[in-house]
């Protein structure tokens, strides 16, 4: 259902844009595009830095290129949140604000108004009354009619990345499970399966733990829920597709050590993360792909195209409820078997549109693993402001 309120000023609509959003940005610049007179949607990007000075027009450019890509806009409005003050020397970001502006007139498509919010005032540059010094800040609380019941999380761009708490014994019980479902691999398929797709240290160690307990007579009981474990690992879509009904906040230990022990190895991760976009049969489909690549055949571009954030859009609420799953598991799961789950989560961040988040757990990936493969390239897409091409598509 579509709400749609409307702004009668410029303070009324700069009260909206953190409710457009969900938080209140800082050192921001952020772009809504619109079709007639409705938006439809935001975009946020971090304000240049004074070394990108040099750079405005290519910057301005790239950004008002992003609006280009959306079919139905035809204008789009501007506002940066900088900590800059108006009674300093005016307007911030006068020289950005133009810019856009030129690049916009360049490309068709009209700049509706182009704002500022500092810590002392705000201000417009469309606005021949607006006083040096900009406006009060008070202004701005004055929300228009309908505005009231949208809501705006506590802090900015990175609310909401924190890993949500989890207490000592879940995490306890999550590495033990762990620990369990790596002996009952090893006892099953051998112990190289164990560290098969895995650069992690402890997950070799484990191997080899598990080869010495498989030779030694006084060889450790092998829990019997892990080898039940074990045969959910035999039908893999099912077990993703039902992850996705689990509560994340009440994961059985054994459930978020089949997933953890799944996100660490690339292949299966790949499997996960093409189902949770396209449906169970996109994930027999990406099985049957992998293992076809592994006997040296060309890996389908249609689902290699999903993981660059091309192709069809994924139902937002399955990405959601992954991420939320995958979130619940990094901050139980042990320190050195979490880059895979963090890799995980940075990944659904990105193709959700917050790439904020998604640097964030990528970077914590590469902090564990220094060149973690889909880490490193859920940080390049972030830095050279790549977007998956459905955020530019309507749902």
């Amino acid at each position: 259902m579509t709400t749609i309120i409307k702004a009668a000023n410029a303070a009324q609509f700069l009260s909206l844009v953190p409710k457009m959003l969900g938080y209140r940005p800082t050192r921001s610049l952020v772009l809504i595009p619109f079709a007639g007179s409705r938006s439809i949607g935001a975009m946020r990007f971090d304000l240049p830095t004074a070394a990108e000075s040099a750079e405005i027009d290519r910057i301005a450019a790239t950004l008002i290129g992003m609006v280009c890509r959306l079919p139905e806009a035809d204008a789009v409005a501007a506002v940066a949140y900088t900590d800059e003050c108006f009674a300093d020397a005016g307007m911030p970001h006068l020289d950005l604000i133009e810019a856009l502006q030129q690049r916009a007139d360049a490309c068709g498509v009209r700049m509706t108004d182009a704002l500022c919010v500092g810590p002392d005032a705000w201000g417009s540059r469309f606005d021949p009354t607006c006083p040096l010094e900009g406006r009060p800040l008070e202004e701005l609380d004055a929300e228009p009619r309908g505005a009231e019941h949208l809501s705006v999380a506590e802090g900015d761009q990175a609310a909401g990345s924190e890993l949500p708490p989890v207490d000592l014994a879940e995490k306890e019980r999550t590495a033990r499970a762990l620990a369990a479902l790596d002996d009952a691999v090893g006892l099953l398929c051998g112990p190289e399966s164990v560290a098969r797709s895995s650069t992690s240290t402890a997950a070799r160690e484990s191997a080899e733990e598990a080869a010495s307990d498989q030779e030694s007579p006084d060889a450790r009981r092998v829990d019997p829920q892990a080898l039940a474990t074990v045969c959910t690992l035999d039908d893999l879509p099912t077990l993703f597709e039902e992850a996705l009904e689990w509560d994340a906040e009440a994961l059985a230990p054994f459930d978020a050590a089949a997933l953890a022990w799944c996100l660490a190895r690339p292949a299966l991760r790949d499997i996960a993360l093409v189902q949770w976009c396209g449906g169970m049969s996109a994930g027999d489909e990406a099985l049957e792909a992998q293992l076809r690549w592994e006997s040296g055949e060309e890996y389908p571009a249609d689902l290699a195209m999903q993981m660059w954030g091309e192709g069809e859009r994924p139902d937002p609420d399955r990405l959601e409820a992954a991420l939320a799953l995958s979130r619940r598991i990094a901050a139980a799961a042990p320190r050195e078997a979490r880059a895979g789950v963090l890799a995980t989560c940075g990944w659904l961040s990105w193709a959700l549109g917050r790439s904020t988040h998604a640097e964030r757990y990528a970077t914590l990936a590469c902090e564990i693993e220094p060149e973690h493969g889909l880490a490193e390239i859920v940080r390049s897409f972030v830095l050279a402001g790549h977007l998956p091409d459905w955020a530019f598509r309507r749902g």
